[in-house]
């Protein structure tokens, strides 16, 4: 950044982005929550492929990722980063309304079931996909522009990452709430048996008037772009973002990163539910509000380097979802929340570093590797079917944090040929 760049306040922008993260975490987190409750209403007539059609639900948020992540960067260069903003939380709303829609379709025709096999499931369900794969390409849109401004915008004492542990920080506390938003406010505190599918429909609909105020509000905020971070339209690249390997393996990594963190998040519950525990939408809270706390930590933590703080969290975390697995205790996973709270931020910084224009483009493919969230859990539920349990199926988690430790040992170091 320049220094008449500098000079610029960026601070309603930062915090702007900020609470954006934290609607991001919010209803990414919410998303997942539906497993449970969505088992035991729309998949009551599935047979021995519930926790497979379950986790279709992740499944189909994080798809949008690989697919949509290049959308943000094309935007991006074309309009600008406060017009993207714009058009990704218009398609949020059109996600919340799908999932609105799921609610009222299986309410007004109760008997629109597909066949598949012996298992009957609804067509509201797929509607509910559908809404989760569409509100799923809104959080990647925003996600492209929210990393590279966090990353480059300049607020006075700070740096890339504590400004990225900032952002990651409101994102966890969108993380620690939405479960006990879906527990508590949108199924009314009920058990998992006395859920009615018609209680989906209000509360998403007050989730899209909300999105449409913030949308109100960000149209009359100021935000620049920050020059240097993307290219100019028009601007042909010299190469591919691919060449520079740091980004290409950042991509990998994060892959496992948002798997692995989705596998506890989105499945502890099950596994809970699994070995007869009660309240496991606790478990869930926790290890949310683990990373919450690990972020806030890592927020003032502004003389370790990311690579440094990569290596010591990874770890830790391999050495807790062993310990998982050995003594079959889900509670121990809820810890993995404190180490995984930083990751994202460090793995982000490490790709992106000296980066230049290519750092937006950058952005839009790192997104590539978020569809992690949804093939690992969507892997672990297939493994704890055929298993009959999901003690097991937890050495995913294990393999995710050894790659994302030898990411930060050698696969983030930058080669001179670049």
């Amino acid at each position: 950044m320049t220094q008449t760049e500098k000079q610029v306040s960026y601070i309603v922008p930062f915090i702007t982005m900020v609470f954006l993260f934290f609607i991001v975490g919010f209803l990414t987190t919410a998303n997942t929550q539906f497993q449970g409750p969505l088992k035991a209403t729309f998949l009551e007539g599935v047979g021995d492929l519930k926790n497979t059609f379950t986790t279709l639900i992740t499944f189909s948020w994080f798809l949008a990722y690989p697919i949509c992540g290049r959308i943000g960067s094309a935007w991006t260069t074309r309009v600008g980063y406060k017009t993207t903003l714009i058009r990704s939380l218009f398609i949020m709303v059109l996600g919340l309304g799908c999932f609105s829609l799921s609610s009222w379709f299986t309410v007004h025709f109760p008997d629109a079931n597909m066949h598949i096999g012996s298992n009957v499931v609804p067509y509201g369900f797929f509607i509910f996909l559908a809404g989760s794969f569409i509100a799923g390409a809104s959080a990647t849109i925003l996600q492209v522009v929210i990393n590279p401004y966090l990353t480059a915008c300049y607020v006075k004492g700070t740096q890339s990452i504590q400004r990225m542990a900032i952002g990651g920080s409101a994102n966890s506390i969108g993380t620690t709430l939405a479960p006990y938003f879906v527990a508590g406010i949108v199924f009314g505190g009920l058990s998992m048996e006395d859920v009615k599918v018609s209680q989906l429909m209000m509360p998403f609909c007050l989730l899209m008037v909300v999105i449409v105020l913030v949308v109100c509000v960000l149209y009359k905020l100021s935000m620049p772009d920050i020059k240097g971070t993307k290219a100019e339209a028009g601007e042909k690249l010299e190469k591919s973002v691919w060449s520079f390997s740091h980004l290409t393996l950042g991509v990998v990594s994060i892959f496992f990163y948002v798997g692995v963190e989705v596998c506890i998040g989105a499945n502890i519950n099950l596994y809970a539910i699994d070995q007869g525990m009660t309240d496991p939408a606790l478990m869930a809270t926790l290890y949310w509000g683990g990373m919450l706390v690990g972020r806030l930590i890592g927020s003032s933590l502004n003389t370790v380097s990311p690579r440094t703080q990569l290596t010591f969290t990874t770890i830790l975390a391999t050495v807790l979802a062993l310990l998982a697995i050995v003594f079959n205790n889900p509670w121990l996973l809820t810890a993995v929340g404190l180490f995984h709270s930083i990751m994202w931020g460090a793995i982000f910084t490490l790709s992106v570093d000296k980066l230049g224009k290519y750092t937006s483009v950058a952005s839009g493919v790192f997104m590539i590797g978020v569809v992690g969230g949804a093939v690992l859990p969507l892997l672990q539920g297939v493994l704890a079917d055929a298993l009959a349990s999901w003690r097991w199926s937890w050495f995913i988690v294990v393999f995710g944090e050894l790659f994302m430790l030898y990411y930060a040992l050698a696969g983030s170091r930058i080669r001179q040929a670049e």
